[in-house]
């Protein structure tokens, strides 16, 4: 019984353990699934959006899809007839649509800030801080879009591929380490920031090197039985794995900055659900406070 106990015990306290059971309260797989979900009805429309009225020859979100996934040319071609042409979209694009794509977009910024507040244990921001969503969301956008015009540009070669990869990799890097530390307010500390986004960036190549090997096929065969559809859910799929890989990977960054911590089997995660906790201001001077179970219970700023 003694080495049962001392096993578990070990297990608690190592960071594999930690990270296992924030992966829990923080319900990863839950929130990837949002991910792929509102990232598929807000950065879909919002990179054709943009490749449509580039005055130049451009890529849009079926190559960023396309290559992000690694696809060939005949997963690829199936990938690409998914989506509408740029000269279709700027013709169909009117000024509710343009109004619908915006309150989708803020939505899914404000789902992206919600996993890394229950992630770093952190209260909500003000009100007024909802202006940071939006210049993410345009941060976002154009990271993205730089991601597939390289693409384009530099596919071809060892010489690009030598060029293309450390850029890739240092832009998403710099991107997820700003975009968390944007979103929550600069209240993340830089270095567990920097360990989270060279996560993520490891975990990107990681899902890529599993789509090439095992999306691109399925993606084919999916494509011959079920038509659009197959290769819609295939796409579906890695969207899951990217929105795991972008919560797990700033997950992972504050763990192992934690090392020396002893677990808190007690500590209650921030709660993004009315009633747990929320952010509100006291008292003349505005002072920050976090209301965790009611009135009696008022702590000070960035307490848990």
């Amino acid at each position: 019984m003694r080495g049962t106990r001392g096993v578990g015990k070990a297990w608690r306290e190592s960071v594999a353990g930690r990270i296992w059971r924030q992966g829990a309260e923080v319900e990863l797989m839950h929130r990837a699934m949002g991910f792929a979900a509102l990232g598929m009805v807000t950065l879909m429309p919002l990179l054709i959006v943009v490749a449509a009225a580039a005055p130049y020859r451009r890529a849009g979100f079926e190559e960023w899809i396309v290559d992000g996934m690694g696809l060939s040319a005949a997963p690829a071609g199936a990938v690409r007839r998914l989506f509408a042409t740029p000269g279709t979209v700027l013709s169909t694009t009117s000024a509710l649509s343009l109004a619908s794509l915006a309150v989708f977009g803020l939505s899914f910024a404000a789902s992206v800030e919600t996993v890394y507040l229950r992630i770093w244990d952190l209260p909500a921001a003000p009100w007024h801080s909802a202006w940071r969503r939006a210049v993410w969301l345009a941060a976002l956008t154009g990271y993205l879009f730089a991601e597939a015009q390289s693409g384009r540009v530099l596919r071809s070669g060892w010489p690009s591929s030598g060029v293309r990869v450390p850029l890739t990799l240092a832009a998403g890097t710099v991107f997820f380490w700003w975009g968390q530390r944007f979103l929550l307010g600069h209240r993340v500390p830089g270095r567990p920031a920097l360990t989270g986004a060279l996560c993520t960036m490891a975990g990107l190549v990681g899902l890529r090197v599993f789509s090439v090997l095992v999306l691109s096929p399925l993606t084919v065969s999916n494509a011959i039985a079920y038509g659009p559809v197959g290769t819609l859910l295939m796409v579906q799929c890695w969207l899951i794995g990217v929105g795991f890989v972008v919560f797990g990977g700033p997950l992972v960054g504050r763990q192992l900055h934690q090392r020396g911590e002893r677990p808190d089997p007690e500590r209650e995660p921030a709660a993004d659900t009315p009633g747990r906790a929320r952010y509100r201001e006291d008292g003349p001077t505005g002072e920050a406070a976090v209301d965790a179970h009611g009135p009696g219970h008022a702590h000070g700023p960035g307490t848990r």
